[in-house]
């Protein structure tokens, strides 16, 4: 495994050899390499599978933290508003990892193949998971970056290693969370309906009934399996998306405070800041300007 590792971080500092993300010729694949530990970070995760090759990262879901690292990949199975904080990082010993976007049409295809019983494994569970990196797992992972040096490779390849990964995420224990991504009917399955209509109107005004009805479930179910999926509420939810966006925002756009709240859908400036900052730690304007002088 150690020699896998060796090689999979000289294909990434190769390519990536500056601090900062590369978004691959491999669809769904990124790279990563930082040279120091970061501040907390504000992060979109897609259903993916993050693998880290040297360090150690800390992910922050509502109230509940992960931590992963070389003996622990990261399995998210549902679109989550999140803080991120890269641990251990430094110019003798950088953090570098890849991060694959899962196709969930595969995904379902390897389920229903493996699964000939048609179990429904509806099991009540968060949508983010950390799972144990065994040798198959990390040579598999080292054939998808290998694929990076043979491009001719790619469309033949990447969607058959991708495969491999999901059987091997599948096989393991955090499996069922795989499985409930992904099996029509499910729970986990229902809420992703809603997650989906929350994310693509976040700045809307929200309606509980509505999105019930959406996920094709009654209101308290909704909150039930809605909170163990994310450990938020959909409104909690709903706010976490409106404060990633506005920070974005401030920090691509260089706009003001006001607009970003405005745009994201709040009607009150105090009440943006007050939550801003209660959750990233610091009122926006100090916060971006933080983040904007640490990349200069």
């Amino acid at each position: 495994m150690e020699l896998a590792r060796r090689r999979m971080s000289e294909i990434v500092e190769r390519l990536l050899p500056d601090e900062g993300s590369l978004v691959t010729a491999v669809p769904g694949l990124s790279l990563h390499h930082r040279r120091s530990a970061m501040a907390p970070d504000s992060s979109l995760y897609d259903p993916s599978f993050a693998f880290i090759i040297r360090g150690s990262k800390r992910v922050i879901l509502g109230d509940e933290i992960y931590v992963y690292d070389q003996d622990r990949f990261l399995l998210t199975a549902v679109g989550l508003p999140t803080i991120v904080q890269v641990l251990d990082a430094s110019i003798e010993n950088p953090y570098v990892s890849f991060k694959l976007d899962l196709d969930l049409d595969l995904a379902r295809e390897l389920i229903a193949e493996v699964d000939q019983s048609g179990s429904s494994h509806d099991v009540q569970a968060a949508g983010i998971a950390v799972g144990p990196v065994t040798p198959q797992l990390t040579n598999v992972a080292l054939r998808l970056l290998e694929l990076l040096d043979q491009p001719a490779d790619i469309p033949i390849l990447a969607r058959t290693i991708q495969r491999e990964i999901l059987y091997r995420i599948g096989a393991g224990p955090v499996g069922s969370r795989l499985r409930q991504a992904v099996q029509l009917g499910t729970h986990t399955n229902r809420v992703s309906a809603a997650i989906r209509w929350l994310r693509d109107h976040f700045d809307q005004p929200i309606r509980i009934a509505a999105l019930a009805d959406i996920a094709g479930m009654g209101e308290s179910t909704l909150h039930h399996h809605f909170r163990a999926l994310t450990a938020m509420s959909p409104l909690q939810y709903q706010k976490h998306l409106r404060l990633h966006e506005a920070r974005r925002l401030m920090l691509a756009d260089r706009i003001d405070a006001g607009s970003a709240a405005l745009r994201v859908g709040y009607e009150s400036v105090t009440q943006f800041n007050r939550e801003y900052r209660r959750l990233f730690g610091a009122p926006p304007k100090s916060d971006v300007r933080t983040i904007l002088a640490g990349a200069s």
